[in-house]
């Protein structure tokens, strides 16, 4: 499904070194980012009570409109700025909203600094991955680059629950967020010690053509508008469980942080698992067959929901959904790199990462209001219906 444009031109000129510095700052900021999305959810329910599931479902959602619509367009707009300073730049930006949350006092604080580390996550991940090939001068170095980038992606969904489960019980709230916030300045320093070209080739046209040829490529192709129904439910079962965890293990079991971490612990551990089995999967069966299991698994999750009302009960729950989120999401790494051309690679890695938070956009702030207005029962119902519907979509387009 290769275009017209030109692909990229492999002149063999490496330097490892700086792109083994570059990505180690990348896996630092992603390990810190999901560390403290989920420690956001305790922040919320300290200042919000028993309604911050609203509170952190549209901190989220606003996360995620950072993503989706503000982050592109600021990468597009910036795109002649010298490279290395730009990323150092938005390395401090992140590191100072992390330390500024340490002494919010209102939900609307909030708001404003998750908009603004937002969007310097995003445009660093859209940065990192525009330099890559001006570091590594073959197209088989380029194409290892790309899998060491979605694996670090996939991981940092089970893996950041995981740290931070452990680190709450060790640190506390005040001291992840100071953590987090040295990690983007380590990140920072690596950045500055690697050697970037000053400016990028970008491409040709408009600002419209170059912010939606990503989503156009990926709509062509049957297979990805099936993927695009099992992101639906994905974020839906995702949703559920970074906004709703703390009002329901604070909130309604009336418990304490230990077992907010370990609700989390829960879902990554589920995630871990899932990952791990996964390669034993997709040589059983195929990546749709896997996909569909996986969205199955989640529908079937949050349906039980319903019925849940102890915290044994929530652990095996948010596991199973842990699990039902890899095997639903994962395996589309696998059908890219199967149906794309490789000149196509990174721009439908990028759009499938924008088309998922688009979902979660959505997803974040419906997870809130009705978990806040109508009940986690009621929440746990309408999501499951939602994300079985979805499924049933996936699955007609794939077939038909």
């Amino acid at each position: 499904m290769a275009d017209n444009e030109a692909a990229l031109g492999w002149n063999d000129v490496c330097d490892k070194r700086s792109y083994y510095r570059l990505f180690a700052g990348h896996i630092l900021a992603l390990l810190a980012t999901g560390i403290t999305t989920v420690v956001l959810a305790v922040l919320a329910f300290d200042l919000a009570g028993a309604e911050s599931g609203a509170v952190i479902g549209t901190a989220l959602s606003i996360k995620m409109l950072a993503y989706v619509i503000a982050a592109p367009v600021l990468t597009v707009l910036t795109d002649r700025l010298p490279r290395k300073q730009f990323l150092i730049a938005l390395d401090l930006i992140r590191a100072g909203s992390l330390i500024l949350l340490l002494f919010v006092t209102a939900a609307w604080q909030i708001y404003v600094l998750v908009f603004f580390f937002a969007v310097a996550s995003a445009t660093f991940g859209f940065v990192y991955l525009a330099l890559v090939p001006y570091l590594l001068g073959s197209e088989e170095d380029y194409t290892h680059s790309l899998a060491r980038s979605r694996i670090a992606s996939e991981l940092e969904g089970p893996v950041s629950p995981l740290i931070a489960a452990g680190l709450m019980l060790a640190l506390g709230v005040s001291g992840i967020f100071i953590l987090a916030a040295g990690a983007f300045v380590v990140s920072a320093l690596l950045v500055k010690a690697a050697r970037l070209p000053r400016q990028i080739g970008a491409r040709e046209g408009g600002i419209w053509q170059k912010l939606t040829r990503g989503p156009r490529l990926f709509v062509q192709v049957a297979e990805f508008r099936a993927v695009i129904a099992l992101d639906v439910a994905v974020a839906l079962a995702t949703a559920m469980v970074m906004v709703n965890t703390a009002v329901i293990v604070q909130g309604l079991f009336h418990l304490d942080l230990d077992a907010f971490a370990f609700a989390f612990f829960a879902f990554g551990l589920g995630s871990i698992v899932g990952a791990m089995l996964l390669p034993l999967a997709l040589s059983l069966t195929d990546e749709r067959r896997l996909m569909m299991t996986g969205a199955v698994i989640l529908t079937l999750g949050l349906m039980l929901g319903v019925f849940q009302d102890t915290m044994t009960g929530l652990l095996l729950l948010w596991a199973l959904l842990g699990l039902g989120v890899v095997w639903a999401l994962t395996p589309v790494t696998y059908l890219i790199r199967r149906i794309a051309a490789p000149a196509d690679l990174q721009t439908l890695f990028a759009a499938q990462m924008a088309i998922a938070n688009g979902c979660l956009l959505v997803a974040y702030p419906l997870a809130g209001w009705l978990g806040a207005t109508l009940g986690m029962s009621v929440t746990f119902a309408v999501l499951g219906m939602l994300a079985g519907l979805a499924t049933l979509v996936a699955h007609h387009l794939w077939i038909g």
